[in-house]
């Protein structure tokens, strides 16, 4: 079995997110991707508006209405709460999947995480044990990501400026935004008056 994983908030999930694990499954030919969100990210706080669960269940049901069977939520961050350190999450999944691997689990990052890379918890020990995959930001160049020091692979994905903060912005706002997550997203949201939802 050929594995990836994205991590983040997914706060909420919107389509970007979506489509970035269905680029990087055809691609480079991945069996599963698992959407992984973090209990707390190590680089930012994590805002509020909705619960963990909340977020588990927009991303189970914006992965359930995509049909495609590569695609799968996964808690193993929330599960084990504390910072959510991607190597942690990279030498869980090796151990739960011990045996069914195909080569190095993938690990989809934003080029806009270059920068920070470095200070990634084992950030060296995580680009030895894992394939990178360089998604492409509005915010960065392809020659950026090109100029990554680590091992990589570049994802050709289609290039988006939804941000989820863009779409908490909107909606306590009472701006437009339902034409940038999957539909169950949006009715999750607006039926559980979540992010200011008014």
């Amino acid at each position: 079995m050929k594995l990836a994983f994205l991590g983040g908030s997914f706060n909420p999930v919107h389509n970007a997110h979506i489509m970035l694990a269905v680029q990087a499954a055809n691609q480079y030919a991945y069996d599963t991707v698992l959407l992984i969100p973090a209990w707390q990210p190590p680089h930012k706080k994590l805002a509020e508006g909705a619960s963990a669960q909340d977020r588990l269940a927009m991303l189970n049901a914006a992965l359930e209405e995509t049909g495609d069977k590569r695609l799968h939520a996964d808690d193993c961050e929330l599960l084990r709460g504390g910072v959510s350190y991607t190597i942690d999450t990279l030498h869980f999944l090796k151990k739960r999947f011990a045996g069914q691997l195909e080569g190095k689990i993938g690990i989809i990052l934003g080029s806009d995480l270059i920068d920070g890379f470095a200070k990634w918890k084992q950030a060296d020990l995580l680009s030895r044990e894992a394939d990178l995959l360089l998604a492409l930001r509005p915010a960065a160049k392809i020659t950026e990501a090109q100029s990554f020091l680590q091992p990589h692979k570049i994802l050709h994905n289609e290039l988006y400026t939804i941000s989820s903060e863009r779409i908490r912005r909107l909606i306590a706002q009472n701006g437009e935004w339902k034409e940038l997550v999957p539909q169950s997203v949006y009715r999750y949201i607006s039926e559980r008056n979540l992010y200011g939802f008014k």
